[in-house]
Parts: C-alpha cells; sequence; structure tokens
C-alpha cells in the first residue's frame, strides 16, 4: 500500500505537468484545427531561461528565499515563452492556415528543430543542474513522501488550470475563444477579431508550458536543450487521449498518463515477472492510451470542436 501511494503522489506529479502542456496543444487545436508540435520545445525554453534568471539572482540578490527566486523565475519565463510562442504563429502558421494540413506539421517541425538548435547554441549540448531552492525535508502521507517542490507544482497545476477554466467560460476573451473555435467565419462576422483571438491562444498556452518547464526543472534537478521533445510527446498523446480540443478532456488525459506511468513503473516489473524494468514505463503509457483510442477513437471526453466548413 505504501508503494502504491506512493506512486499515485509521482503520478499526480507528473500528470500535472503533463495537463500544463496539454492544455497548449488542446487549445491551440480547438481555435486553429492545427497540431503545434513546437509546443514542447516552448517548455524547454521556459526551463532555461528559468534557469537562467536563477543564476542572475544569485548574482545580484543572493540569499533570497527559495520561494521568492522561484517566483521570479518563474514570472521572467512566462513572457520569454509567451513571446516565442506568438511569433511562432506569426511567422510560420499564419500563412499557412487554409494551406494542405500537411503543411503546417512540416513547418511546426522544422520550427521544433530550430528551437532546439538554437537553445543548444545559447545553453550549451551538457545538461544543466537546476539548483535545489526549497528544503529537502519531505512531508510523510501514511508511508510515502512528498517533496515540498512536488506539493508547490501541484498547487500552481491546480491554480493554472483552475484560472484557465474561469478564463474560457467566464470572461469576453473565453467567449471568443469558444465561438471562433465552433465556427471562426460566423465569430468574424459577429465581429470577432479571430487574429487576436489565436495569438491569446498560442500566448497563454505558452504561459502555461512556462509554469511546467520551471517547476519540471525544480522536480527533476536538471534540464538540457533537447528535453521537450518526450514531454510534449507525451503531453500531445494526453490530449489526444483525453479529447483533443477539449480543455477538461486535456487536464483529465494529463492526470491519467501521469498516473498510468507511475503505476506502470512500479509495477511493471511484477506484472511481467521481472522481464521489463521501470525504465519501459512509456511502453506501459502508451499501450494503455492505445487501447483507450481503440476503443473511443474520439477520446475520454470527446471531441467538441466542430468540423470546419
Amino acid at each position: 500500500m505504501d508503494t502504491f501511494i506512493q506512486q499515485i503522489i509521482n503520478g499526480l506529479v507528473l500528470g500535472s505537468m503533463y495537463a500544463l502542456v496539454a492544455l497548449g496543444y488542446t487549445m491551440v487545436y480547438g481555435v486553429l484545427n492545427l497540431i503545434n508540435f513546437a509546443h514542447g520545445d516552448v517548455l524547454m525554453i521556459g526551463a532555461m531561461v528559468g534557469l537562467s534568471i536563477l543564476k542572475g539572482l544569485e548574482i545580484v540578490a543572493p540569499g533570497l528565499p527559495g520561494y521568492v527566486n522561484l517566483a521570479i523565475a518563474i514570472a521572467g519565463a512566462i513572457p520569454v515563452c509567451m513571446i516565442v510562442n506568438v511569433l511562432i504563429e506569426r511567422v510560420a502558421y499564419r500563412r499557412l492556415r487554409n494551406a494542405p494540413r500537411l503543411a503546417p506539421l512540416i513547418t511546426a517541425i522544422g520550427i521544433s528543430t530550430l528551437l532546439t538548435t538554437f537553445s543548444m547554441m545559447i545553453w550549451g549540448r551538457s545538461p544543466l543542474s537546476f539548483p535545489q531552492l526549497l528544503s529537502s525535508e519531505p512531508l510523510h502521507i501514511g508511508g510515502a513522501v512528498i517533496s515540498q517542490t512536488q506539493v508547490l507544482l501541484l498547487a500552481l497545476a491546480a491554480m493554472s488550470m483552475g484560472a484557465l477554466v474561469l478564463l474560457v467560460e467566464k470572461t469576453k476573451l473565453g467567449r471568443a475563444m469558444r465561438a471562433t473555435a465552433e465556427n471562426p467565419r460566423v465569430a468574424g462576422l459577429m465581429g470577432v477579431d479571430s487574429n487576436k483571438v489565436i495569438v491569446a491562444t498560442f500566448a497563454i498556452g505558452a504561459a502555461l508550458a512556462a509554469v511546467a518547464g520551471v517547476m519540471w526543472g525544480a522536480n527533476y534537478s536538471s534540464i538540457q536543450f533537447a528535453m521537450g521533445f518526450l514531454p510534449g510527446l507525451k503531453a500531445f498523446s494526453a490530449a489526444v487521449l483525453g479529447g483533443i480540443g477539449n480543455i477538461y478532456g486535456a487536464m483529465i488525459g494529463g492526470i491519467l498518463l501521469g498516473l498510468i506511468e507511475a503505476l506502470g513503473a512500479g509495477y511493471i516489473g511484477d506484472l511481467t515477472g521481472g522481464f521489463l524494468g521501470s525504465h519501459y514505463q512509456d511502453i506501459f503509457a502508451f499501450v494503455v492510451l492505445i487501447i483507450v483510442l481503440t476503443i473511443r477513437p474520439s477520446g475520454i471526453m470527446g471531441e467538441r470542436v466542430a468540423d470546419r466548413a
């Protein structure tokens, strides 16, 4: 039971980060009907910028509490990621909105490669150590433990997802986003500026990815220029699992994929008689994903986005 509780905690932590990134995928798809495969690299940029800010704080303002340093790192990473993602939309995707779907897909892969290469040039090839900002003293839940960093990560993820739901459901921008997702032409006739809505969608998704990137570094204590690929792939899978285009589906899919991966890591060795170890957890997660999509291709929460005319 102690192992089970521990793996549930690990799954919730991992799934929260997947959910934050998956929201960026699902919002862009819902509004633009496009998959931004460079979104995982926005997480990487958030982590790298956050680390650079922390190193700068060590020089100009040493001795600040860890929570303050982390808050400053997140606050600095968010606008940088927003600018990067808005530039991606403006330069790479805007002219391809009416192009065949293969064109923006290839462009997204190219942008991902460019971001990875530029990051390698700026921050180097070697993995970088992310400083431990909070106390290493763990909190005990039954026989399991959770670090203060993980508690903060869960709290930030919950607040970010709650704020997004309020924005989408209760604000004028949220109504414009939902109208554009439903039918961009009719929304335009009703006075909705689709370009502004799309830019806002990319910016919001980037802000969530920045939070996930900094917290990823704080949780795992190591980052590197190619770190965005696998989390981005899994977050996209989580969005598909939950129902691409549905923000609630992205949250559920992210948490569920994290739990599957964590429980798979904890028990896959026993389930396979020692044939597979915990490092095969990716196989376990994607096998479950394939099974779910075979049974329900639209994902757990289905698809709320209308087909384009």
